[in-house]
């Protein structure tokens, strides 16, 4: 049985940070990207984790990732974020970028 882990989630950077808070607020992506914050609080293990071999390497020399998540969003966008436990009890969710399907799909090498 998964037990499910309340997460707190962060930008990785001020970058991501300041794109996410630039949209407006009444902008479908932000909602899309509010609710998936929301899904990521409650149980961070909500997304469909990438396989190792599909890590994007620059996530891997940026962040120095250990893992990754897709979180699929309305319209065809993805939320990429991984999970840390910098303490036993503590988890905390990366939010690392989002794209629409095309981008994605750019990032990852299925084009």
């Amino acid at each position: 049985m998964r037990i499910i882990r309340v997460s707190e989630v962060i930008f990785a950077n001020d970058k991501t940070e300041t794109e996410f808070y630039s949209l407006d607020k009444n902008d479908e992506l932000r909602k899309y990207i509010e609710r998936a914050i929301r899904d990521i609080q409650q149980n961070a293990f909500c997304g469909i984790q990438i396989p190792k071999r599909l890590f994007p390497k620059e996530y891997i020399q940026k962040y120095g990732i250990k893992n990754l998540w897709k979180y699929d969003m309305p319209d065809s966008w993805r939320l990429i974020y991984t999970i840390t436990t910098p303490t036993k009890v503590e988890v905390l969710s990366i939010i690392l970028e989002w794209f629409n399907h095309k981008e994605y799909e750019r990032r990852f090498g299925y084009q």
